[in-house]
């Protein structure tokens, strides 16, 4: 997909259903892109493996554990259940979220927290003159990492070994991709094929997630 776009246009709300859409971005780490209807809900179910979802559009919540405890989920956050942890989830409102099931062996920051949303934005701090990277976590076939760029800061053209997508967290910037340029701004996403050549470079300060999935 040559051009910026949202999850919520993957995977748009439909009144009093809910809906999920393959990535196609890998077999071993499973993404999904969910929508759920307003006044609709998942029953609680566990998986075998560290689940983790980030919120696209609307507003939900997500039911955690044998105690049911309600944590909200909004656009841009993120809440990683390890494995065999009860999750449902409720939106009164209408929600679109990813899901990625990981594979079994993980690698996790040391300042991210289980069972806690969090927003991803205010995990990385700018550096002056610089572009700053957190893995948030990965594993052998996947990577979630949040980067930073100061205003002036860019990534040369170069290829990455695996299907990827860029969720733009905060500003804008110019992507690169075989030869032409897109415009980025908050809130929208854009999908690189394996070994497609690309280049990211910041209007301003920007901040970004970027899911890489190598298989």
């Amino acid at each position: 997909m040559s051009q910026a776009f949202t999850i919520e246009q993957l995977r748009p709300i439909r009144s009093g259903m809910t809906v999920s859409r393959n990535s196609k971005l890998g077999e071993v780490n499973n993404v999904t892109y969910f929508s759920m209807g307003a006044d609709t809900s998942i029953s609680q179910e566990s998986y075998d493996r560290m689940t983790m979802y980030i919120g696209a559009a609307g507003r939900g919540g997500f039911i955690l554990g044998q105690e049911k405890k309600l944590v909200t989920m909004e656009p841009d956050a993120v809440l990683i259940v390890p494995a065999g942890t009860l999750c449902g989830m409720q939106t009164s409102d209408g929600m679109v979220y990813t899901e990625i099931i990981l594979k079994k062996e993980n690698n996790m920051n040391a300042n991210v927290k289980t069972n806690e949303v969090f927003a991803l934005k205010n995990l990385i701090s700018y550096e002056e003159g610089s572009i700053a990277n957190m893995d948030v976590v990965s594993n052998s076939t996947m990577k979630y990492v949040l980067m930073a760029f100061d205003e002036g800061t860019g990534l040369t053209p170069h290829r990455a070994p695996g299907n990827a997508i860029v969720f733009a967290l905060e500003g804008k910037a110019t992507i690169g991709y075989e030869g032409k340029d897109y415009e980025l701004s908050e809130g929208e996403c854009f999908r690189f094929e394996k070994n497609g050549l690309h280049s990211v470079t910041a209007n301003g300060k920007f901040k970004m997630a970027l899911l890489l999935v190598l298989e």
